[in-house]
C-alpha cells in the first residue's frame, strides 16, 4: 500500500520505559517517558485470534506508518506509541521494518491496540 505524506493525519507520541535505581543499587523499569511526537498513518487490519493461556483472545492489529528520520530510526519493540489526540489509545509495538520500496523514507510498525501497561 503506497504511503503519501498527506496521509499522515494521526499524531503519535513514542514512549520508552525509564530506568530508575530501586535504592539498593539495582536498575528497574520506571514510568513511561515520552521520546518524541510525529505525524503517522494508522490503519487497522482485520482482527485475528491468538491462543493465550489456553483461551482465545481477540487481537486488534494495526499498521503504523511514520516518516523515516533520525528520531524514528531509534524506535524499538520495547517502546509503545500513544495517540497524541486521545491518550487512551495505546499501541504495543510488535515489529519495526523498513520496507524496501520505502527505504529511508518511511518505517512500518506492526502494532496491536491496547495491551500495554
Amino acid at each position: 500500500m503506497p504511503v503519501l505524506a498527506g496521509q499522515l493525519r494521526d499524531r503519535l507520541t513514542f514512549e520508552a520505559r525509564s530506568v530508575i535505581d530501586d535504592g539498593y543499587g539495582n536498575e528497574v523499569s520506571g514510568p513511561w517517558a515520552a521520546q518524541f511526537t510525529v505525524a503517522a498513518r494508522v490503519t487497522t487490519s482485520p482482527g485475528r485470534e491468538t491462543v493465550t493461556a489456553q483461551r482465545l483472545a481477540g487481537v486488534n492489529p494495526v499498521d503504523v506508518w511514520v516518516r523515516w528520520s533520525e528520531q524514528t530510526k531509534n524506535i524499538r519493540t520495547e517502546w509503545r506509541a500513544v495517540d497524541a489526540r486521545d491518550p487512551e489509545r495505546v499501541f504495543a509495538i510488535l515489529s519495526v521494518t523498513d520496507p524496501e520500496e520505502y527505504r529511508r523514507q518511511f518505517r512500518l510498525l506492526s502494532c496491536t491496540l491496547g495491551g500495554v501497561s
